[in-house]
């Protein structure tokens, strides 16, 4: 829904810069935020590693699907965590903790599914190298 009062709300006046705010965004999660760093790295080095493991179409889809999925649910949880904040005026309240706890438990199943993916797609291929 759209405000009514726009003022002070700058609206993007190209496409490129819609993009570079976007990417702004992304840069600011892996600054602040150690948990997309690791999401990150961990998900590199997975890519990089199915490059070697020869896996058809299908299996990239669900590999890279599952990497970029955490990704976006961290940059969710970490959109969350600082409204919440904002919100709050960073005092405890209960439902502020809630809000921050099922945010986390998203990344969390999130993770848990990448995980099940790498051990149906990439545990047997490394299984077969290896013995």
């Amino acid at each position: 829904m759209d405000l009514k009062d726009k003022s002070g709300i700058g609206k993007n006046s190209t496409f490129l810069d819609s993009f570079k705010y976007a990417f702004k965004g992304i840069l600011t999660a892996f600054q602040e935020e150690r948990n997309m760093r690791s999401h990150i790295l961990i998900g590199l080095i997975v890519l990089i590693l199915c490059a070697f493991l020869n896996l058809v179409v299908n299996e990239w889809l669900w590999v890279i699907f599952s990497v970029f999925l955490v990704i976006i649910m961290e940059v969710w949880n970490t959109v969350i965590e600082n409204v919440v904040d904002l919100a709050a005026k960073d005092q405890y309240h209960p439902l502020a903790k809630k809000a921050k706890d099922m945010a986390a438990a998203a990344v969390l199943v999130t993770a848990t599914f990448s995980i099940v993916v790498a051990a149906i797609i990439i545990l047997p291929k490394l299984w077969q190298i290896l013995f």
